[in-house]
């Protein structure tokens, strides 16, 4: 592993690798969402899309190899069996990957987000 001490690592580095992993595997529609002080579970969650079954589980899985050779960190990931919905667990930051018609039924994004705001896309 050449990254640093799972200790020292922040939840902006963890995002900001995450973010770059999905990128970089196309993943689709990515949706961050700031959490800090507004819930215990976790500083940030991204939602975000594969277009196929296949597809969510291998953005899924190369984003767990990311953040393990990257930055030591040892995500728990579920979901994959059935390639419908993954989540990505770091612990500061919560990832899911949809197939986009789960993703619209559940609809996290509107869950998370406050009253008149709408979560902020990366491009």
């Amino acid at each position: 592993m050449n990254g640093l001490p799972q200790s020292e690592v922040t939840s902006d580095q963890i995002l900001a690798r995450i973010l770059e992993s999905l990128d970089d595997n196309k993943a689709e529609d990515v949706v961050q969402i700031d959490l800090r002080g507004k819930t215990s579970v976790c500083d940030h969650m991204v939602i975000c899309s594969g277009r196929s079954s296949r597809q969510v589980v291998s953005i899924a899985e190369k984003l767990v190899e990311d953040l393990k050779h990257d930055l030591g960190v040892l995500p728990k990931i579920e979901g994959q069996d059935t390639g419908d919905w993954v989540l990505v667990d770091t612990g500061d930051v919560i990832v899911h990957v949809f197939r986009p018609e789960v993703r619209e039924f559940y609809q996290l994004e509107k869950m998370w987000m406050p009253l008149g705001k709408t979560a902020q896309t990366v491009t």
